[in-house]
This record gives structure tokens, sequence and C-alpha cells, in this order.
């Protein structure tokens, strides 16, 4: 169980979540119990499948997202530990 982020953490799920549509992302794979298909997350939008794969590659690597390989197609999931590491993180500065 993570317990604490470092700063360089906090920093890359800072910039993943500074786009529009890596929110919308978040908030439409996080509406599901289990994984969501990379198609099913393209379907929702109106971008170029490269844009689609640039948003999904960024939460990701800031592992806010779990990727699986099913096939040849990708399928995600929230990654709760990070999500709720980084909550607490930004509670506990005290605003």
């Amino acid at each position: 169980m993570i317990t604490e982020l470092n700063i360089k953490q906090v920093e890359k799920i800072s910039k993943a979540l500074g786009d529009p549509y890596r929110l919308k992302i978040l908030d439409m794979i996080s509406k599901r119990k289990d994984f969501m298909q990379c198609c099913e997350v393209s379907e929702c939008f109106n971008l170029a499948q490269s844009t689609m794969s640039h948003h999904l590659k960024q939460l990701v690597e800031a592992e806010l997202l779990v990727s699986e390989k099913e096939g040849r197609n990708l399928k995600f999931v929230i990654n709760k530990e990070i999500c709720d590491a980084y909550s607490r993180y930004i509670s506990n500065l005290g605003f």
C-alpha cells in the first residue's frame, strides 16, 4: 500500500491532471467497476487516435491509470492507491 508520494510523483500527477480531456477520461473510467477497453474510451471523444493515445499514456505514466494488455488491445482501470495518496497529499497542504 502506498502511504506517501514523493514530490516528483506529485508533480507528474498534477501535470497529468492539468488537461480537461484527461480529467474527463479519469472521470469516465472511475465510474466503472472493472477495466474499460481503450476503444470504449476513444468512442466517447472526438479526438484523433494518436491524441487519445497521448492522453492515456500521460495518465498511465503518472500512475493514475493501470493498463493491461488483452490481445492487441489495452484496457484501463483507475489506480485507487495513487489517487488516494494524491488526495491525502493535497488535503494535507492546509488550504
